[in-house]
């Protein structure tokens, strides 16, 4: 029962929100009726009563067979008398009436001055009573519903923020249940394999939430969009919401390093939300939540975390992402979240304050050496995982991103022309220590064919001599056998002659 609004009106307008309300017209499920109430034509004398809108009720509830019956606005009847008392004996009066039906009864109703509605009764006389506030902050509008009462049910007693869009109303809640999330010993890939080997396992736990944090040009949207490229790889869904680039744009600029996003957007397995921070908190993790539940994703990517500080409050962002991080932890799915640092502020923390609810944090940061910049990267934190605690450079190729081993020159960690520098110091040292080894050995060879043809010298020398020894001895053992021959000799003669 509408008192402000025609039949076409309503109509119209509830389509916007995806409400067919003729088709239930025509199904005989649904009866609008309009009743037509103008002060200007109502003149307060005599008795009042509604009896003429309890038959027109009773009249639209027996024709639907109706369970439910709407009252929009409340006010509207009384707006024309100034009776009081009056009123509120009616209004008491119409709610019995419903009740005897058994229906279910909403009733809309202005906001009062001093009261919860305009005639400070109907929050007396209903079971439940539900406030709906408008806020704007900074420009941004905020709408927000809070449960004043509801009788013989427990229930939230928080402002709960509230939207309202062409798939209808989507209410969200300010904290999580509880800490009961489901969790996975399961290990994904971030895409860099580098990164990988510094986790400690070969990567992240499925279900984790990580954080890359620092400032402008640092790589931080390479990582973001590595680690997707690694969840499509697997053959599974990837969501990115950006509120820097657009889509295209992203496609185009990772192009550079290495990564084609084109074909995943393709395949469908990547779905890329690109939006200004220009709206309320809501407004964003409503639409989150929305594009989560529709795309189903393994993997959700936020890029950067930092722009919401635009939507609201340093409190009021970090109890929207820690909403967002418990969602994601609920759902097990793998979140990524970058954020951005201001110049000269302290890297180690960020302005969102979300590095304690996030299980794995990474820092990239500006190296400056020698009037030159590169990049670095290091693991504050990574819950589970026995991870390395090195700085470790990283440089952006048209073939992925590349962790640079460890480099220590004498003053320390060294990185890029100082780094190449040592290097190459050391590449000369080295190969002069190898000239010097191989003059030595050079030197040693030559010693030895010295030896050698020594050695040759004097063995052909004692081969001569060994040879005039044995002709010596040759000689000496003719001549004594000669010697013998003769005494052989003299003894046979002397035989003979005796």
């Amino acid at each position: 029962m509408a008192f402000e609004e025609t039949n076409e009106e309503l109509t119209v307008n509830a389509a916007s929100l995806d409400f067919r309300l003729d088709e239930l017209c025509q199904r005989k499920m649904l009866m609008i009726d309009n009743v037509q109430i103008d002060p200007h034509q109502i003149a307060d004398s005599g008795e009042y009563d509604l009896e003429g809108l309890f038959v027109r009720i009773r009249y639209a509830i027996e024709s639907v067979g109706a369970r439910r019956v709407v009252l929009d606005t409340i006010e509207t009847l009384f707006s024309g008398f100034a009776n009081e008392a009056l009123l509120r004996s009616e209004i008491r009066r119409l709610f019995q009436f419903l009740k005897s039906f058994g229906v279910t009864l909403i009733v809309t109703g202005e906001r009062g001055e001093k009261s919860l509605t305009r005639y400070g009764l109907e929050e007396y006389v209903a079971d439940c009573v539900i406030l709906l506030d408008n806020r704007v902050n900074e420009e941004v509008s905020t709408r927000r519903l809070r449960v004043v009462k509801y009788r013989g049910s427990m229930h939230g007693a928080n402002e709960y923020p509230f939207l309202i869009d062409e798939g209808g109303f989507s209410v969200l809640p300010v904290t999580s249940v509880g800490l009961q999330h489901k969790i996975s010993s399961e290990i994904v890939s971030t895409g860099v394999p580098d990164l990988d080997a510094m986790l400690g396992r070969g990567g992240a736990y499925r279900g984790n939430t990580l954080m890359i944090s620092g400032t402008a040009g640092t790589g931080k949207t390479s990582f973001a969009v590595a680690f997707v490229a690694a969840v499509c790889e697997r053959g599974e869904r990837a969501l990115y919401f950006t509120f820097e680039e657009s889509p295209d744009q992203i496609v185009r600029n990772m192009r550079s390093v290495g990564i084609n996003l084109r074909k995943h957007l393709e395949s469908g397995r990547l779905r890329i939300v690109a939006q200004r921070p220009v709206h309320g908190l809501e407004t964003h993790l409503v639409t989150i939540h929305k594009e989560i539940n529709q795309f189903q994703p393994s993997a959700v990517v936020i890029d950067p975390i930092s722009n919401f500080v635009a939507g609201g409050d340093l409190r009021e962002v970090n109890a929207m992402l820690t909403r967002l991080v418990d969602f994601l932890k609920m759902s097990a799915i793998t979140g990524f979240l970058t954020c951005l640092t201001e110049n000269g502020g302290r890297l180690e923390a960020t302005d969102v304050g979300v590095s304690s609810v996030v299980d794995i944090w990474l820092l990239v940061r500006d190296i400056e050496v020698s009037g030159e910049r590169t990049r670095g990267i290091y693991l504050l934190k990574a819950r589970g995982m026995a991870h390395s605690n090195q700085i470790r450079e990283f440089v952006l190729t048209d073939q992925g991103i590349k962790l640079l081993p460890v480099y220590l020159g004498p003053a320390g960690m060294l990185t890029g022309s100082a780094r190449v520098a040592q290097e190459a110091l050391e590449r000369e040292t080295a190969t002069q220590r190898k000239d010097q080894m191989r003059l030595k050995m050079a030197q040693l060879e030559r010693k030895r064919e010295a030896m050698e043809a020594r050695i040759a010298a004097l063995r052909k020398e004692f081969e001569a001599e060994e040879v005039e020894y044995q002709q010596v001895l040759a000689v000496e053992a003719a001549q004594e056998d000669r010697i013998a021959e003769d005494r052989a000799e003299m003894s046979r003669s002397r035989r003979i002659s005796g």
